[in-house]
């Protein structure tokens, strides 16, 4: 059961934060007093001034009673040199906007039922548009007209968002300890199912087979490339029924979500318990003989709770984020302990053809949509129910401004930027292992290179400030580094293929599973 919702969640997988969200500030006044609304816009077709000072004011006009796909009923001299808030849907943002300014409007406000994303449209849009055009939310707008109902003047400015927030310090470390740690994990596991008792002989007497494979330390191995193949088609086709099914597979993804997330987070803390030594009863922690059982039923019950608990308020933007990123890096910890590829061909197949599927989502699926967006834009950012898909780890932006009037906005980074470049991660530890690496070269310089590249993520991100695809920077640093690594330690054919035979194993309990012949090169390489 827990490997079918690990499943589930992994193919939920997507890719977050990959357009720019243009927010800006809408202010209305009557002169007395004012109050401020969220809006988006797309800077391509809009310059608004950097303050508030600067904006010019202009008369609003309510037309929230058409969508304004003809300017049929309207006076030539009705909307000049004023703004109009007209509803959204009937015809496109660009066709409302010609309209507008072709009888003379100054500013046009687009009232939204839907969530606010940001308008777009193809280049000659660009050219078309030639007045400012944002889009609020319709609530906001029966609010200001409710507060305001006559003399309304509005002023839309766009005030300069500092480039750097320490919000990004601290998803860097969220996202290095947890691939770290899921890495480490898995070479732990590797190692003790190594040093693990031989195989018993078969029933009814005779030796074991030498051949026989030795134990693995994931509960489910990705040791073929048809496997890998098949998983990215189901990937793709669970984000297309996504994008059409989404206000019903959403709320059976959160349900997953909890139970798997209270199941990995159960799994992480009971195993940190173990390393603590709390697991015998001559160490009583809880002062009874039955410590142990009374122990894993309280952080059974402790992880259950935090599940829920997220559940019932993951809508709750200022506290709630803390509870989904410890649920989400036991999940992200306790998948790269529990899913293992079996060499680094696999690595390469898997992340490749996952690169390939990130950019044909998010860069080629605009072709094929009504409205040019892209099909996995649409499902990370959901619809107009308010419901998100939980597969991000998020951390509010501190340096934020004006919270109260767009919500707090948060910097993410979505499950499979830890989960994909992590599987190869823990490969390099099992790999260590595998060589009796005292130095753990490999995982050390996979995870330097993970860090790497997120930092290069995050720095063009400033740079450009927009959000970056990171798989585009993560999957070359961590692939190109374990090969150069490899190359470097002359174990490029056995790191690519993943094999065992003729390196030094754990201990000389383990000899008896060698294969012949290699007894002499294990004695060679002690020697």
């Amino acid at each position: 059961m827990a490997r079918l919702l690990t499943a589930v969640l992994l193919l939920c997988y997507i890719y977050m934060s990959r357009v720019k969200s243009e927010v800006a500030f809408l202010d209305i006044s009557n002169g007395s007093s004012h109050k401020e609304y969220c809006i988006t816009y797309n800077s391509l077709w809009t310059n608004l001034s950097k303050s508030l000072g600067d904006a010019v004011g202009y008369p609003l006009v309510n037309l929230t009673s058409t969508n304004l796909c003809n300017s049929s009923g309207l006076g030539p001299d009705t909307l000049v040199g004023k703004a109009v808030v007209v509803m959204r849907g009937g015809c496109g943002f660009v066709q409302k906007a010609v309209i507008a300014q072709n009888i003379g409007a100054a500013t046009i406000l687009i009232a939204s039922k839907e969530r606010l994303d940001t308008p777009s449209g193809n280049q000659t849009d660009y050219r078309e548009v030639k007045i400012p055009l944002a889009l609020m939310r319709y609530r906001d707008t029966e609010d200001a007209l409710e507060m305001f109902p006559e003399g309304v003047l509005v002023k839309l400015y766009d005030p300069p968002a500092p480039p750097f927030d320490v919000s990004i310090l601290l998803m860097l470390a969220v996202g290095v300890f947890t691939v770290a740690m899921g890495g480490y994990w898995s070479g732990v596991a590797e190692r003790d199912a190594l040093c693990a008792p031989p195989p018993l002989p078969p029933v009814g007497g005779g030796a074991a087979d030498p051949g026989e494979p030795r134990a693995h330390s994931g509960d489910l191995s990705v040791s073929s490339p048809v496997k890998v193949v098949v998983f990215v088609v189901f990937l793709s086709t669970m984000l297309v029924l996504m994008f059409f099914f989404y206000k019903w597979l959403v709320y059976v993804i959160i349900v997953v979500f909890c139970v798997a997330s209270a199941a990995a987070l159960y799994s992480c803390l009971s195993a940190l318990i173990e390393k603590l030594g709390c697991t015998s009863s001559s160490m009583p922690c809880l002062g009874e003989p039955e410590s142990g059982i009374v122990r894993t039923v309280l952080l059974a019950a402790v992880c259950v709770s935090i599940a829920v608990v997220w559940g019932v308020f993951r809508n709750e933007d200022r506290w709630i984020w803390i509870l989904q990123d410890l649920l989400g890096m036991a999940f992200c910890i306790n998948f790269l302990k529990t899913i293992t590829v079996s060499n680094f061909k696999i690595c390469v197949i898997l992340l490749s053809l996952l690169l390939v599927y990130d950019v044909f989502f998010v860069f080629i699926t605009p072709l094929f949509t009504r409205n040019g967006e892209s099909v996995m834009v649409q499902v990370a950012f959901g619809d107009d129910s308010g419901e998100k898909l939980p597969m991000v780890m998020k951390v509010p932006r501190f340096s934020t401004w004006n919270q109260e009037a767009c919500g707090i906005q948060f910097s993410i980074l979505g499950f499979g930027d830890l989960i994909v470049p992590g599987l190869v991660v823990a490969y390099c530890h099992r790999f260590d292992v595998w060589t009796n690496s005292g130095k753990k070269i490999y995982f050390i310089s996979c995870t330097i290179a993970y860090l790497s590249g997120l930092i290069c993520t995050f720095m063009v991100m400033l740079l450009s400030r927009m959000a970056q695809p990171a798989l585009l920077y993560l999957v070359p640093f961590t692939l190109l580094t374990c090969t150069a690594v490899a190359c470097h330690m002359r174990q490029l054919q056995a790191f690519w293929s993943g094999t065992r035979s003729g390196y030094e194993v754990l201990d000389s309990s383990r000899d008896p599973l060698l294969q012949d012949g290699e007894q002499e090169y294990q004695s060679i390489q002690r020697n």
